[in-house]
């Protein structure tokens, strides 16, 4: 026997946005909780959940008259929505390919004077040269240490 998988929580939503767009009508919970199940198959435990998601993210729209909830979506509020989302994501766009002129240009103004040449690398290498140097001598230090005159007359002061 084979069991019959649920849907998830997107198809579910997808499914009941398909129910106020092809009717485009007005609704209370009782009648979509009365629908859903019928005509798309969302489990009716779970219709109250998934209008809730759809409210809480502005895709279907509710109002209190009375002591009654009413819900409805029309497919012009989810074209205006995929235009704002459009409009923002184009704008975002805009904004990242001035910041990636601006970051090319901060490139390339950093690299003048950095081109690949002889005396370049000549110095370079002498660089990495005396950083070793560097290093090396501050090890030699740390090993004499104990002889500094400050070290030893800490080490006077701290035993007596």
């Amino acid at each position: 026997m084979s069991k019959k998988k649920g849907l998830s929580l997107d198809e579910k939503r997808s499914r009941m946005m398909e129910i106020f767009f092809e009717t485009k009508d007005v609704f209370q919970l009782k009648d979509i909780e009365k629908i859903a199940p019928k005509s798309k198959g969302i489990t009716p435990m779970s219709v109250k959940e998934v209008l809730q998601s759809l409210v809480d993210d502005n895709m279907v729209d509710t109002e209190r008259v009375g002591t009654s909830n009413y819900y409805w979506a029309f497919p012009s509020k989810a074209l205006h929505a995929r235009k704002r989302r459009l409009e923002e994501l184009e704008k975002q766009l805009e904004e990242g390919s001035h910041r990636k002129k601006t970051l090319q240009k901060a490139i390339d103004k950093a690299t003048i004077g950095r081109e690949v040449s002889d005396e370049r690398e000549h110095l370079l290498k002498e660089l990495g040269a005396l950083k070793s140097d560097c290093s090396q001598l501050k090890l030699e230090l740390e090993k004499h240490k104990e002889c500094d005159p400050g070290v030893v007359e800490e080490m006077r002061e701290y035993f007596q």
